[in-house]
């Protein structure tokens, strides 16, 4: 999308809430700074940005998120990278393959503490208590932490018993390394920087190869100041781990708590490259570049030289020779000519121009011992312009990875390809000791068989998926811990534990191979339309007729929920019978639409099929179940009483609109409402099994007694049916005249 560089008006105010500046200025302002960075005009959107800005404080941060994803986009184009999503990286961040059987898909790092989204995908608890992350790496799904007021199961996510419970038994190493992280976690959130270092150090004396504790004893060394070997174990993390995201994140605040914000933007750009969702990166972002182009900056400026201000003080990178040849003199202040506005600009837009990435500090020889940190110039390597395109999706990884290599330059790896260093030093164990496997601590604890498609609920407990639905039909509660679910029935929003199915399927195939057979065993049982079907026992219901259904009681819930599952969507309905549970005649149900209301019951709005008999009656998990057999109407061959079945038809077809138009104004909008406009009359009267559709509507609407209902439904001849129908007709009509 092509637009015009933005011209400030020199109308609009210099200061904020100035006596100039029209009704919405700012937001028309922040609006074309929006279109303009989509449309890949940079530079005209910086502008525009800071003109906007000048206008008064904006709302947040938040209103620079299209720029910062543009900036994103812009900075993986120059690095040459695509346009989706890298599967190399994804399996590094997923979990599995790249980090060994128990990995977080967050950072990578064995699943200590493991928390389980509810998307399925599993993080270890550091990731979610930090929120690293604001959507799933594997299949960008939202990581909400479930609070009532986002709509979640209101206390926080616990650990997974499953998968904790196999992380202890596999890698007790592991885990207690985990342990030990998090102590050094609670440490750093409580600022004894002092202890954490010596705890880190210990530690890493004895475990030199554990990245983790290096990211931990870099951010001590942070908070004591010391960032010149902060940068240094940051350095030799990215070494190792050259596409681990967060490792850039926390070097890039390093170096923004040293004041490098160039450097830092530059990294939390490279975080984001790597991953989009990288939450912290964004809003880091945001917040830089909320703080370059806010008005308080301009105004600071002129009373100091630029150079002495912490985020300008080491203007990071020329520009391009494009850039150079276009210029950028912003007139932000026409009464002054002010060079330091220009400086910000240009601080933020020459950072995208240096394509050499921004880890070539990864020399610690270039760190000067005294100030703790220098800068490393390097020279812009730009293409032409590149074109622009709308950014109407979300961005993500490149079908290629970046490696970087020690001394800065980046060259590529193909999908699936992984690096000697990055095998040698991964952060979770591959194998498992055959001997401690155990299919007993694969088994649902509700039906004492193998997880097939296993559930993990807010509380941590594992359950088969339909275990855990059938349990919730009868109360919102956990079956182990009785901690409530009903939040998390209302959302229904049951994801199947992907790294639990994952170990299922690699370690205990022969197992899983024996229980799928059972479940499809059962499936097909109830997949058959003429043994053993469903039977609802409820009211009357009738061929092309609709008949929604208020859902509520546990047998009835588990029976719609089969119907889905296998596929038919149908199922009976009889009147009940004192004798018998349930009439010898009903008509199929055919589901079109389920509502499911918070508290687990639903409204089912089905349509009636089929009629049938009943042959024989069974009982199956509270609901009951027939054998049955279809009914057909018999067809009339002989033309002569084909010609006089036809005569009666119109008559009685006549004879019921008139009743129908009849009726009081509210009587008729309440069928109407309910059962929808009465069928229009059908030129082949044995075109379907069951005859003419406005029959079948018409004994619905008749306030009849329903065994006087079940009679006609039951008769396979259309006259009888027909004459049935006229004798009501007949009574209600003389009815009306009175």
């Amino acid at each position: 999308m092509a637009s015009p560089p933005v011209a400030v008006s020199s109308e609009v105010s210099p200061e904020p809430g100035g006596s100039g500046r029209p009704e919405g200025e700012q937001e028309r302002l922040l609006r074309r700074g929006e279109l303009l960075a989509l449309g890949n005009h940079l530079r005209e959107a910086l502008e525009t940005y800071s003109a906007a800005l000048r206008l008064g404080p904006p709302a947040g941060p938040r209103c620079l998120e299209t720029l910062v994803d543009c900036l994103v986009l812009n900075y993986r184009l120059r690095q040459g990278l695509d346009w989706s999503r890298d599967q190399g990286a994804r399996e590094e961040g997923g979990g599995g393959a790249a980090g060994g059987p128990l990995s977080c898909c967050g950072c990578r790092g064995f699943l200590g503490e493991p928390v389980t989204a509810p998307c399925g995908h599993s993080y270890c608890r550091r990731c979610f208590r930090r929120e690293l992350r604001a959507r799933c790496r594997s299949c960008r799904d939202r990581l909400l932490l479930p609070s009532p007021a986002e709509g979640g199961a209101g206390a926080p996510l616990r650990t997974s018993v499953v998968l904790s419970q196999l992380a202890e038994k596999w890698f007790p190493a592991e885990c207690e390394r985990a342990r030990t992280s998090n102590r050094l976690g609670e440490l750093l959130s409580q600022g004894r920087f002092r202890e954490s270092l010596s705890a880190a150090s210990q530690a890493l004396r004895a475990d030199p190869s554990d990245l983790m504790l290096r990211v931990y004893r870099a951010e001590s060394y942070a908070g004591l100041q010391e960032f010149k070997t902060a940068i240094e174990d940051l350095n030799f993390v990215i070494s190792k781990m050259p596409n681990w995201p967060e490792v850039y994140f926390r070097k890039a605040k390093v170096l923004h708590d040293a004041g490098f914000v160039g450097d830092a933007l530059q990294l939390f750009l490279q975080c984001l490259s790597l991953d989009e969702d990288f939450a912290p990166a964004k809003l880091e972002v945001e917040k830089t570049l909320c703080d370059l182009l806010s008005p308080e900056n301009v105004r600071e400026s002129l009373k100091e030289s630029a150079w002495n201000l912490p985020h300008i003080r080491n203007k990071p990178f020329i520009l391009g020779p494009e850039m150079e040849e276009s210029g950028c003199n912003l007139q932000l202040c026409p009464e002054q000519n002010l060079e330091v506005p220009e400086i910000t600009v240009e601080f933020v837009r020459g950072s995208l121009n240096r394509v050499q990435s921004a880890h070539a500090l990864n020399s610690t020889e270039k760190l000067a011992k005294g100030n703790g940190l220098k800068r490393v110039s390097s020279e812009p390597l730009l293409s032409g312009q590149e074109k622009g395109a709308l950014l109407k999706r979300k961005l993500s990884l490149s079908e290629q990875d970046a490696i970087v290599c020690e001394d800065g330059r980046s060259k590529h790896k193909k999908q699936g390809e992984t690096t000697k260093r990055d095998s040698e030093f991964s952060l979770v164990s591959g194998t498992v000791p055959q001997n401690l496997i155990d299919v007993a601590d694969f088994e649902c604890s509700l039906c004492m068989r193998l997880f097939f498609e296993p559930v993990t609920t807010p509380c941590g407990h594992t359950f088969c998926k339909s275990c855990l639905e059938r349990c919730l039909d009868h109360a919102p509660q956990c079956p182990l811990c009785k901690e409530s679910l009903k939040e998390y029935l209302a959302i229904r929003k049951y994801s199947i534990t992907v790294l639990l199915e994952e170990l299922v399927v690699k370690y205990l195939a022969d197992e899983l191979s024996e229980r799928k057979r059972i479940h499809d065993e059962e499936t097909a049982e109830h997949s058959d339309l003429t043994k053993s079907v469903p039977v609802f026992v409820c009211t009357m219901a009738y061929p092309t007729v609709p008949c929604p259904l208020h859902v509520f009681e546990p047998r009835y819930r588990l029976m719609i929920r089969r119907s889905m599952e296998t596929g038919t969507k149908q199922f009976g309905m009889c009147i009940g019978d004192p004798q018998n549970n349930f009439a010898d005649y009903g008509c199929m149900l055919q589901i079109r639409n389920i509502h499911f209301l918070p508290d687990g019951r639903s409204v089912v709005d089905t349509v009636g099929g089929k009629r049938f008999r009943v042959l024989q009656r069974g009982m199956k998990d509270g609901y009951c179940t027939a054998d049955i057999e279809y009914l057909e109407d018999i067809k009339v061959a002989d033309e002569e009483e084909l010609k006089k079945l036809r005569e009666l038809h119109d008559v009685v077809y006549n004879q019921a609109c008139g009743w129908f138009q009849n009726l009081r104004n509210k009587f008729r909008s309440q069928i109407l409402q309910h059962f929808g406009p009465m069928p229009e009359r059908e030129e082949n009267l044995q075109a379907t099994p069951n005859g003419p559709a406005w029959c079948w509507w018409l004994l619905a609407v008749l306030p009849v007694d329903p065994r006087y209902q079940l009679s006609v439904l039951s008769m396979m001849a259309l006259k009888e049916r027909l004459i049935k129908i006229q004798r009501i007709l007949t009574y209600f009509s003389r009815d009306q005249s009175k």
